[in-house]
Parts: C-alpha cells; structure tokens; sequence
C-alpha cells in the first residue's frame, strides 16, 4: 500500500501566481507549473542561503524529500527559463502550520493541518474519536506555535 503524502509546511505564500516571458502575452505558449512548496524550497535554499538540512526541518520533511522537491522546482524554472515557457505557480501538497490538538474530553491527541481546522472555524471542529468540541492545541501556542498561526489561540492558555 502506498504511504500517503506528508504535507509540506510553508512559510510565505507567493504574492504573485504566474509569470509570462516578455512580448509573448498574445500568444498562446507552454507553461510549467511550480508547486508551491517547490517554491518554498527555492526561497530556503537559494534565496536564503540556508543549509539542506535547515531546509528539510523548516518544511517537516526528510533532507531527501526536500533534495527532490528542490531538484523538480530547478527543472521546471531552467525549462521555463531556456525554452521560453511561463510559470505558473500552483497546488501541491503544503499547510502554512500542522497543529498538534487534543481533546479534553477522551483525551485524544492528533496532528492536524492549520487549513483544515480553520476552515471548520474556531468553535465547530470536533475530535474524530469522541466528537467532543472541546479541543485544545496540544502544546502551549504562546506565540510559537505556527508562527502565529494558531487555530484556537484564544483558548491555548487555559
């Protein structure tokens, strides 16, 4: 059976989802699409500077997932780059946070992606065992958690 995919935690979402080469905006051309986290890794790695290993731990994936992520971002910006294509930025399989939350009530404890629990908003997500809605984050927010991202961050200091 196949391991399901780890998301990939992001930091910046892009401001700007394509990119067309001068004097071709009339024209139908090819275009390669760049996943999301593949442009994370290309800002971690090749416009911060930061090591492979930093890399890998800031995404939560392993230093090989992040080196394949990386090398398919390159290809797809060098196809683009020598062969005339646009790029359009999109999809994949990325969460700006995965919350650790536990259930008060069974005691339960899960990961969660931050997208997930916001878009049941704050008071309507309910434990998957129990369906109790009394979760919590399952460590203190504090600021931390998520980078500010925290889904019930009213509630982490009870």
């Amino acid at each position: 059976m196949v391991r399901p995919t780890k998301w990939r935690k992001i930091e910046n979402m892009p401001a700007i989802a394509y990119f067309v080469p001068a004097n071709r905006e009339n024209r139908q051309i090819p275009e390669n699409s760049l996943k999301i986290e593949e442009l994370e890794a290309l800002r971690l790695k090749d416009l911060l500077g930061l090591e492979q290993g930093e890399c890998a731990d800031k995404m939560e994936v392993s230093r090989q997932t992040f080196q394949r992520i990386l090398l398919s971002a390159r290809e797809k910006i060098a196809d683009s780059l020598v062969n005339g294509k646009a790029i359009h930025i999109e999809g994949g399989n990325f969460t700006q946070n995965n919350c650790p939350v536990k259930c008060l009530h069974c005691g339960k404890e899960w990961t969660e992606t931050f997208e997930t629990l916001h878009s049941g908003g704050n008071d309507s997500y309910a434990c998957p065992h129990c369906g109790s809605q009394d979760i919590v984050c399952g460590r203190s927010c504090k600021g931390r958690l998520g980078g500010g991202n925290c889904w019930k961050h009213k509630k982490c200091h009870r």
